[in-house]
């Protein structure tokens, strides 16, 4: 069985009752074509053609930030989904997913497609009652008629919702059968079936798949008020039943000793706090595109060594191929925020773990350097087909120099955590302060967790000269200020250009984090430089 890699959505038809294309309509802090993709991308499925007709611009905006191939159909209004498909030829070069874009589903539905044995198979479930439901009649295990008139079918087998696995071959014969079509209105599906004598149709069926189509404003609320939050109820009840299998598995357990799945936070991977055999643990679940630009290796190695500092909990389970984690729960744990973060005794707590972790006589696993960093994620973008600033390679010119600065200014090599963000500061009690998170730590120069701290919390100058007063003991030479300067603009250009490519390989959230960081490494860039020409456009 071949690994699909590509997608075609159907987004060009128009509901006159809604103002924005289908696809645009709000879920809950998303829209439903934004989770169409995320769970496309999740599946491996980074080629993504849309075909649009109804007010096209609010794709070509999506297609700023995301990696996607837009066709538009002019005549949308007078033309069914055959039409759309065939537009999207140029961009079809191997099997595909073909999705309609009125549609919210589980995730699991685009895997169970993606597994099925046959080449070109169609998602069916028991029939929903709507009134509008395309029936499908099974014959030979194969599908065999496909009507919305019951009329015409021998039996009833279920309803397909709209999502498909096409083979290049078969819709190869769908375009050269549509070559002689005088309809205009005819139906990609009804194209598929004219093809049954050449083409074996599949069919997986859902009998209990949450999903709903949008053709209506009441379709709408329903989904909102009634159908998303039961398909939210049943993903994470499925992802709580894949953590618990997974870490009997891994532990070699039986399930029943894995009990009380709660999801915690994280911004790239799935945390979940559990306990086992009555003790409590947290597991994480890598996210999409980590294994991509996360080094487990040196991420185990590491964060072993800061468990010998006293600076994070104890693992009882690392496998540096998958990047599963389950590490001691942390009692009585208050995570800092840019907030709590400013209060003097947390900066006391924050400035001694960071001076214990440089002053070690350790050494880390790998060494670090942001400038050959952000060029690593450059790259990692532009091979997922992701886009650039469009003046990101003349500011780069004048920040690539930085390096050469820095190094005459001297760096201390030390541990450092990298990634020094006050949500991975947990507080445990009033004195004890644990640094968490160590997937991007590596060997550089001390005060490159410094001006994390003052970045990430955003201090204003004098809650900056305190904190400084903490770790240093004094106030920094002018020499450090101008170290700590250098590293935070290039912070911002490494984890702009990391959440960059992290939005081309599938993490839509982090799209307006990557264009935030990006300009604020742009305007203290041209602060640190004087240059009257600083400005925050993209």
């Amino acid at each position: 069985m071949s690994q699909i890699n590509q997608a075609v959505i159907l987004a060009a038809g128009e509901r006159k009752m809604f103002d924005s294309p289908v696809g645009f309509l709000e879920l809950e802090e998303s829209t439903i074509i934004e989770r169409i993709i995320t769970i496309l991308n999740a599946n491996g499925i980074d080629k993504i053609t849309i075909t649009t007709g109804y007010k096209k611009e609010y794709y070509e905006e999506l297609a700023k930030k995301r990696n996607l191939n837009l066709v538009y159909c002019d005549r949308y209004k007078w033309t069914g989904t055959m039409s759309s498909l065939a537009l999207a030829s140029e961009h079809i070069d191997g099997d595909f997913l073909l999705i309609e874009s009125d549609m919210v589903f589980e995730e699991r539905a685009i895997s169970y497609l993606l597994k099925h044995p046959n080449k070109n198979c169609m998602l069916i479930t028991s029939e929903s009652g709507s009134g509008d439901e395309v029936l499908v009649e099974i014959r030979n295990n194969y599908i065999y008629r496909i009507s919305k008139d019951i009329h015409q079918l021998n039996k009833i087998d279920g309803e397909f919702i709209g999502l498909s696995k096409i083979s290049l071959e078969a819709y190869r014969d769908m375009l050269e059968d549509f070559k002689h079509n005088k309809n205009p209105y005819f139906y990609y599906e009804y194209s598929l079936l004219n093809l049954i004598h050449k083409h074996n149709i599949g069919y997986e069926k859902i009998d209990d798949l949450v999903w709903s189509e949008i053709d209506s404003v009441e379709h709408y609320h329903n989904l909102q008020y009634l159908i998303y939050p039961k398909l939210k109820r049943k993903e994470m009840e499925i992802k709580e039943r894949h953590v618990k299998e997974l870490l009997a598995e891994v532990l070699e357990i039986d399930q029943e000793s894995v009990s009380n799945i709660e999801k915690l936070g994280g911004l790239t991977n799935d945390n979940f706090k559990v306990t086992i055999n009555g003790q409590d643990y947290v597991a994480r679940v890598p996210g999409t595109g980590t294994e991509k630009t996360i080094d487990r290796r040196n991420e185990k190695f590491n964060s072993t060594i800061a468990y010998q500092l006293g600076l994070d909990s104890r693992a009882i389970y690392f496998n540096e191929e998958t990047g599963l984690k389950i590490a001691e729960f942390i009692k009585n744990a208050e995570t800092l925020n840019p907030t709590t973060a400013k209060r003097e005794d947390n900066m006391e707590l924050i400035a001694g773990v960071l001076r214990r972790l440089h002053t070690s006589d350790k050494k880390f696993h790998d060494d670090f350097d942001p400038f050959d960093g952000t060029e690593y994620y450059q790259q990692a973008l532009l091979t997922a087909n992701g886009k650039l600033y469009a003046d990101y390679f003349e500011l780069k010119e004048k920040f690539m120099p930085l390096k050469g600065e820095l190094n005459q200014l001297g760096l201390k090599i030390a541990p450092g955590h990298l990634d020094a963000l006050p949500e991975n500061f947990i507080k445990s009690g009033e004195d004890k302060l644990y640094l968490i998170d160590w997937e991007y730590s590596g060997n550089y120069d001390i005060l490159y967790d410094v001006a994390a701290v003052s970045l990430e919390c955003s201090y204003t100058e004098d809650e900056e000269e305190l904190f400084f007063k903490k770790y240093f003991g004094t106030k920094p030479t002018e020499q450090e200020r101008r170290k700590i300067e250098i590293h935070k603009i290039m912070q911002d250009m490494y984890w702009s250009m990391w959440s960059a490519a992290k939005v081309a390989m599938g993490d839509p959230y982090l799209a307006d984090y990557s264009v935030d960081r990006y300009n604020r490494g742009k305007q203290n860039l041209f602060k640190y430089l004087n240059d009257p020409a600083a400005s925050l456009s993209r």
